[in-house]
């Protein structure tokens, strides 16, 4: 039997992580929750009897490893720069002038933008080889930062599997807590005596900076992806392009994105989001 049962072990294993990203990215289940349970149970049983086929990325692994003593510092292939801000229309105006300018004509006349609402949690950087995430790292100082893989992987809206994606891919994007997600959190933490986070910004970089990642898997964190970076160089035709790529493979991405034709059309998706934003 052998080889046959290590490979039906395999295509379980893609077939629970294909659901995991229909509900958790596409937020749309093409089996119902009970369906899922039995194929993630059999999975478990499967992985029981086989312990010499374990697999880091095995969607049974969303639970937690043992803790770490210390999270190892990892470098960045291309630094994670920070974003640049503008407080008030004048800068917006100014900010599409100083771009014009460096156009051609023809540029100029191609030039649209593309919005999406910058969450605040926490910046992070993830690492696949060949469709398998095999390094998560945060931001840190922008050249340097902390792997905490074992802590991403309890992330159920981060991709353990890719479908279709380029053989080395770095994914960027920012793990966050919702509103309600946060209360729960903070609720339950009162009822225990713990103590409370300030925001969720906080709760989020508290979570996935435990060197337990059992605690962070019982915590409520999601994942929104904004950019990605591939070594076969390929041409980045357009932002918008490559966030809708980033979704073709089954990775997060929010659904508040939208392309704007010119500046005006910017500052009225700015004052529309202002109007979501609690």
């Amino acid at each position: 039997m052998g080889h046959s049962s290590k490979k039906a072990l395999d295509t379980l294993r893609q077939e629970v992580e294909k659901h995991n990203i229909q509900y958790h990215v596409y937020d749309d289940p093409i089996i119902s929750d009970a369906e899922y349970d039995s194929l993630f149970q059999q999975l478990k049983a499967l992985e029981a009897s086989h312990p010499e086929w374990e697999d880091s990325n095995s969607p049974t692994k969303r639970v937690g490893a043992k803790p770490l003593a210390a999270f190892k510092s990892v470098e960045h292939q291309t630094p994670m720069l920070s974003l640049d801000n503008a407080f008030s229309e004048e800068e917006i105006l100014a900010f599409d002038k100083r771009i014009r300018q460096k156009l051609r004509e023809t540029e100029q006349q191609a030039l649209i933008y593309v919005c999406e609402p910058k969450f605040d949690g926490l910046a992070v950087s993830l690492i696949y080889e060949n469709g398998e995430l095999v390094r998560g790292a945060t931001r840190g100082d922008g050249f340097k930062g902390e792997d905490i893989t074992d802590n991403l992987r309890t992330v159920r809206s981060i991709p353990l599997i890719l479908q279709g994606a380029p053989k080395h891919l770095e994914v960027r994007g920012e793990v966050y807590m919702s509103k309600a997600g946060f209360e729960k959190l903070n609720q339950t933490a009162q009822e225990r005596g713990d103590k409370v986070f300030a925001n969720p910004r906080n709760a989020a970089a508290g979570s996935l900076r435990q060197l337990d990642s059992r605690v962070t898997a019982k915590r409520p964190l999601d994942f929104y992806a904004y950019s990605y970076h591939e070594q076969t160089k390929t041409k980045i035709v357009s932002q918008y392009r490559s966030l809708k790529l980033l979704h073709d493979w089954g990775i997060r991405v929010s659904e508040l994105v939208q392309e704007c034709p010119d500046i005006t059309a910017v500052q009225a998706y700015y004052k529309k989001l202002l109007t979501q934003r609690d």
